[in-house]
Order: C-alpha cells, then structure tokens, then sequence
C-alpha cells in the first residue's frame, strides 16, 4: 500500500485536525493506512478520535416494527438512491410492509429477506416490481430482530437511526421493562454506545485506547498550562476492567500516604479516601462511558449512569442484545472524477 498521498494527507486532516505534516508522517508510518494513521496520532496526542471519512449516509430509512406482547422487535434498513424518494409515501408503506414481513417470517439478516416468499412471490422479484413502480433502484440493505422477555424498539424521527434492544425481566414487571427500554433506545441512539457492558470490549482495544485517551488528556492540558486553567486529571487506566483490587489498593495506599503527609488524623481517612476512590474510578474508566451503555450517563437523568436507572426502575431486568443502525453506515464513498466522466462520455 502507497504511503502519504495529497489526497490522503487531505482526509486524514479533515477526520484528525492534526497538522499537515503530523498527517504525512503518520501516512508513511502505515504505508497509507487511514484508520491506522487516525490511531497513530492519536496515541501522539495530535488528534481526535474520527470516523472514516468515507463512510457517508445512503438515502433511504430505517423502519421498526414491535409485536403486540413486545416479545419480538424487527429492524430493517431499506436504500434508495434519493432523498425525495426516501420520503416518498409509498416508500414508507413499502419500508413498514417488508420490516413486518420480516417479523412474521423470523427472518434475521438481509440475507434470509432475499431467500424469502412474500405476497406469493420472491422477494427479489416482489423488490423488483417495486423498483419499477416507484423509479429507483432499492435495496434491503439490513434486518435484524431481537426476541426475549421484552423487547423494545425506536427510530429517530428522521428515519436515519434506528435502535432494538432485548431483556430478561420478571413477568411482573414486563409493561414497566417495555416503557424504560423504549427511553433507552432513545439514548443509544444519541449517544451511540457500541456494547452493552464495560466486560464486553475487547481488551487488545482497551489498551490502545487507553494510550489515546491519556495523549488526549495530556495534549489539552499543554492548553490549559497556556490559558492558566486547572489541569485535568491523568488516568491510569480507561475501563472498569481494568481496575483489579490490586489497582484500588494501591490508589488507596496513594491516597493515605498523602494525607499522613498533609498531616489528617488517620481515624478521618477512611471519610476522605472513600470519595477520592469515587472520583478515581470515575477518571479511570472514560473509555466505559464513552462506549458501554450501561456505564453512560443516562440522557434521561445524568446525574445516573444506564445501569442506575435500570435497578431503579426493577432489579430484575438484564439488557441481553442490543443493535443500532446509522443509515448507509458502511457505505463507502464513491470518489467521483468529474473531468474523467466527461472524458469517457465524449469518447462514446
């Protein structure tokens, strides 16, 4: 693979903010490999976290469907290739007919949808007579469905993200389940955590993101030396994962010595040390609640994490899957050449 190119130099800049000749090096340092390069800097402090440019937003919508005793939620992803089609009525009755037929049939993924029969014919060819009745080329691009005690599901009002989310619960607390995983998916879909607990991220990530994150920090407070503010706090680590009961002890064994040293009567320490602990977990496990539903704070009630709103409402329920689409997520970008295109078209 090439290594720094203008035009990869060029993107890296708009996904990063890092400087042009930061974005070179990092090009060359991994033969040209964007996602590599966004790591790269990252770890050197020289740039945010980014997604890759090249994923853009496909036209088209996501459509949910819930069954009557909320047991089974169905998502599908449905494109087409303009905005004025994706809002177009018929498009939409045909998004809620397909997302329901999916649910009817227990179909998954996209494609068991293909293999499928619905109205008595193929679904290619039933997609088919669509595509010629509406004047677009469409494709069911994604589906998914969730089943369990209690499901819920929830699509942004602009039909660009969508959310299932499925739990365990006691049958008596099912209608109460159902209305808090409704507010959830509401949050997941802002806040975009991308699993539902801090023990299922991949510890190889955690690492490297835990280099990231403490670059970040130490390159914001290179600024705030600058600007004369208060200096934020260094982590030692970025999830609860990795805060073992040798981790804790040792910050509370640092915590005691500075307070022998400030001179605190010992039988007060307990007192002071149990809120430093607080606020160490709290500094030494961002990755969490940048990623981990559970551990975010709940948009509903931030003075609570996802985890904390759940006990509150019942004990009993256990998130157990969650899934969340972006339209055209994945997608990537087609690099369009506009004095080829003219080209190729005057040497037909």
């Amino acid at each position: 693979m090439a290594g720094a190119t203008p035009k990869l130099i060029k993107e890296l800049r708009g996904m990063t903010g890092a400087g042009m000749l930061d974005c070179k090096n990092a090009l060359n340092e991994t033969e040209g490999d964007l996602d590599k390069a966004v790591q790269a800097l990252r770890e050197a402090g020289l740039g945010k976290a980014a997604k890759k440019a090249g994923n853009v937003a496909a036209e088209g919508v996501i459509a949910v469907t819930v069954n009557e005793d909320k047991s089974i939620a169905t998502m599908l992803e449905l494109n087409a290739q303009t905005d004025f089609v994706a809002k177009n009525e018929n498009f939409l009755n045909l998004t809620q007919e397909i997302v329901k037929h999916a649910q009817t049939k227990n179909i998954v993924d996209a494609e068991a949808l293909a293999a499928s029969t619905i109205n008595d014919i193929g679904f290619t060819e039933f997609l088919n007579g669509k595509i010629a009745t509406i004047g677009e080329n469409l494709v069911a691009r994604k589906v998914s469905s969730v089943k369990a005690d209690v499901t819920n599901a929830y699509v942004h009002t602009n039909g660009r993200v969508g959310v299932l989310l499925a739990a365990t619960c006691d049958a008596a607390a099912k209608d109460k389940a159902s209305a808090l995983l409704k507010s959830i998916a509401m949050h997941a879909s802002a806040m975009k955590p991308t699993v539902i607990a801090y023990s299922d991220l991949d510890p190889e990530f955690i690492e490297s993101e835990n280099r990231a994150i403490v670059a970040e920090i130490e390159a914001d407070n290179d600024e705030l030396v600058r600007l004369k503010k208060p200096l934020k706090n260094i982590p030692d680590f970025v999830s609860k994962s990795q805060l073992t009961e040798e981790a804790l002890a040792n910050a509370k064994a640092k915590f005691e010595a500075e307070l022998k040293e400030q001179g605190k009567p010992e039988k007060i320490w307990d007192r002071i040390t149990a809120g430093k602990i607080e606020r160490y977990i709290t500094d030494n496990t961002q990755l969490d609640g940048r990623l981990a539903l559970l551990s975010q704070a709940y948009v509903m009630d931030d003075k609570k994490t996802v985890e904390q709103a759940i006990a509150d409402v019942d004990a009993s329920i256990k998130i157990t899957e969650y899934i969340r689409y972006e339209l055209g997520e994945g997608i990537e970008k087609k690099e369009e050449d506009f004095a080829a295109e003219v080209a190729a078209q005057m040497s037909k």
